[in-house]
């Protein structure tokens, strides 16, 4: 048992898209897609009817790709069978197995005492495979007599592979899916016994469950650290919106209208660096959102903006580099599988794509990123490419334009952001920013508060400072100071990078109690020297050097 447990990493958590992956959860093909039949298609999230051991094979070389690049590859399978060993989630699991289809008390009660008998890698088999009423053979009653040896008493769960859809991670909590379609909603409810009695996710707190409004995992985007995108249903989104903020692991939520119930966000846009998304032309400069922020206790709903402009905004940037797919007019009303999008990023500069996607591949590799390409004729399904095929557990902490290299980042273990569940009210918001000398080092003096809006001024001003003869040590009086986000974390670490790489020292001097508890928090009192008094002239380092 929990053979899985010793190699993962203690981390689990995810703030990108573009952050170094770590750790994956996967579901591997196996006897639910050969027991697929031509009925069936138009409830699959494949292509075609898919060829078993063909599929096989290509989920075998793209999780190799994977661990190649020292990525954690965990099984479905194996943790179900693990969890299975516990009764109460035995119970849950075989709840939502009998929950998904009709039998009448007398055949339920008789499926139930069957499947409560089988041992964990045995009900494991049933509850993704399926088991058919000759299979079962014990079934007594008029319901069980009239179904013919065929016919399935539990579905299989052929679009499992599809694992992206099942839930996704957001901070260092999960968001299990809800799906719409009553037929997938078991796949959420096998991933939540997961996460609720496997001992590699104790401890971890819930989102999101299946019981909730429609949420689809392949529907939310994480654009930037305390940046979401969500394209499911409007109550959904909501719902998701609200914890996200009460949680602390958001600002900003964007809310994507895609026109189609059938569609997927990560079918549309692909983050495939912290500035820059993959996106088929006609959508990238069509697509519109509405801005959800925290209201108190209700949310705040922009007017509809481009979604483009809203999103770069939202991540602190001026803009979002666009790689448009390599499809052609004629292939621009052909279904969502030949988009190219959906690719997974390993970490930065770095992506994994499906060989058949020749055209958007070049595109890439001439922007300075390097694409890995993988078998997909089987598993290219209309949820698009490799990013389906796996729910990221882990991945380090994404690295914006700008910030420190991983050489010194590696103390960021928590995102760099913070919610001021208290502010209810609109504010006029205002920064401002003073420098001057006194003895051996210029003080830069902060007042107000430093935020999406705020940032871009901190960051002309500090720049004005360190072209001014760039002076060996810089003092951020910030007592006056009340809030500060993650832009404005990541000017000033910006700021830091740019003093070290010429020789000099940054301080933060007199950080309110607030900001104070932000840097414990994010690890960052330990990557930058916190001073008593701005006007000392030797820092008093806060923590031991």
């Amino acid at each position: 048992m929990h053979r899985q447990g010793e190699i993962v990493s203690r981390f689990y958590g995810v703030d990108s898209e573009v952050g170094t992956l770590r750790t994956v959860i996967v579901h591997r093909p196996g006897a639910e897609l050969k027991r697929v039949l031509p009925r069936d298609t138009g409830q699959l999230l494949f292509a075609q009817l898919p060829w078993a051991a063909r599929a096989q094979q290509e989920h075998d070389t793209f999780t190799q790709v994977l661990r190649d690049h020292g990525v954690q590859v965990l099984y479905l399978t194996e943790l179900l069978q693990d969890v299975l060993e516990y009764s109460p989630a035995r119970q849950q699991a075989i709840d939502a197995a009998l929950g998904a289809v009709i039998l009448g008390d007398e055949l339920t009660g008789q499926v139930r005492r069957h499947l409560e008998g089988l041992d964990p890698e045995a009900l494991t088999e049933v509850l993704i495979a399926g088991l058919t009423a000759t299979e079962f053979g014990g079934g007594r009653g008029v319901v069980y007599q009239l179904l013919s040896g065929s016919d399935f008493i539990v579905e299989p769960l052929p679009n499992l592979v599809f694992f992206r859809d099942c839930g996704v991670w957001i901070g260092d909590r999960v968001a299990v899916a809800s799906p719409a379609a009553p037929d997938r909603r078991i796949h959420a409810q096998l991933t939540d016994v997961i996460y609720s009695h496997h001992p590699l996710f104790a401890g971890t707190k819930s989102l999101y469950q299946p019981d909730l409004e429609p949420m689809e995992g392949g529907d939310v985007l994480l654009v930037a650290p305390g940046v979401i995108a969500a394209g499911s249903s409007p109550a959904g989104v909501a719902r998701l919106a609200r914890r996200v903020f009460d949680a602390g692991l958001a600002h900003t939520v964007l809310v994507v209208p895609l026109g189609h119930p059938d569609r997927r966000l990560d079918t549309a846009c692909t983050m495939v660096s912290a500035d820059t998304v993959l996106m088929r032309p006609a959508t990238a400069y069509s697509l519109t959102t509405r801005v959800l922020t925290p209201g108190g206790d209700s949310l705040r709903a922009s007017h509809p903006q481009a979604f483009l402009v809203s999103a770069a905004q939202a991540a602190g940037l001026d803009r979002l580099r666009v790689i448009e797919t390599g499809l052609g007019p004629a292939a621009a009303g052909r279904e969502q599988w030949d988009d190219a999008g959906n690719l997974l990023v390993l970490g930065p500069g770095l992506v994994v794509s499906h060989e058949r996607n020749v055209a958007t591949n070049a595109r890439l590799e001439r922007c300075d990123i390097e694409v890995i390409t993988v078998p997909g004729s089987e598993l290219c399904g209309i949820r698009g490419g490799p990013r389906s095929l796996c729910c990221p557990v882990s991945r380090d902490p994404a690295l914006l334009p700008g910030d420190l290299p991983p050489t010194l980042c590696h103390v960021l273990s928590v995102v760099a952001w913070h919610l001021d569940a208290q502010r209810d009210k609109v504010r006029h918001v205002e920064l401002n920013v003073s420098s001057r000398y006194h003895d051996d080092h210029t003080i830069v003096t902060i007042c107000g508060e430093i935020d999406l809006y705020t940032a871009p001024r901190l960051h002309s001003e500090l720049a004005a400072v360190l072209a001014d003869g760039m002076p060996a040590r810089v003092v951020i009086d910030m007592s006056g100071v009340e809030f500060c986000d993650s832009t404005g974390m990541n000017v000033l670490l910006s700021c830091l990078r740019r003093v070290r790489e010429r020789g000099g020292e940054l301080e933060i001097a007199s950080p309110k109690p607030a900001v104070r508890k932000i840097l414990q928090v994010t690890g960052l009192d330990s990557v930058f020297t916190l001073v008593d008094d701005a006007n000392m002239g030797r820092p008093k380092p806060a923590v031991p050097q």
